[in-house]
């Protein structure tokens, strides 16, 4: 009896273990600044990458202020925003093509950021996935942006940082 109540209890812990560890990674080099899905040809969900930085929230833009840049739909709340960008889009579009800072940082691969899920440091927009993993990212922001420069430049080989 005993001996079936721990193999019970071994195998509970490893279902919840397996359950809590797993996360559902999308990743292609292929779809920068958004999930890449079919139909979703907008850069990091349709937000506006500007108002970040502007007024400190995300907000979702709209298709009357859109401009293209590499090869996504980008969207902006308004003329401004979409002027902003366009001058300098490198200032605001997010690091890593908009996938997620922290697991960038673990192992160079790529999982989609969500675009409400963000911070900005030293004037650069990150992205993460999920809460959990912004918390984890938050506990060494600086450590995991340097191993995620690392990545992204070297194992991935791009040559910018977005």
């Amino acid at each position: 009896m005993n001996k079936i109540l721990k193999i019970i209890a071994l195998i509970g812990l490893s279902t919840f273990a397996l359950h809590v560890l797993s996360l559902d990674f999308v990743y292609t080099k292929k779809a920068w600044f958004g999930a890449g899905s079919e139909g979703n040809e907008y850069a990091i969900e349709g937000y506006d990458a500007v108002n970040y930085f502007t007024q400190n929230t995300s907000v979702e833009g709209s298709a009357d202020f859109a401009l293209e840049y590499k090869n996504k739909q980008w969207h902006f709340k308004d003329a401004g925003n979409l002027a902003l960008f366009k001058a300098h889009p490198e200032k605001y579009a997010p690091q890593y093509g908009g996938h997620c800072a922290w697991r960038m940082g673990i192992d160079g691969e790529g999982v989609y950021g969500d675009p409400t899920l963000w911070a900005i440091v030293d004037d650069k927009l990150y992205l993460n996935y999920s809460k959990e993993t912004k918390r984890r990212w938050g506990k060494d922001i600086p450590g995991f942006i340097v191993k995620a420069d690392q990545f992204w430049l070297g194992k991935n080989k791009f040559k910018t940082l977005n």
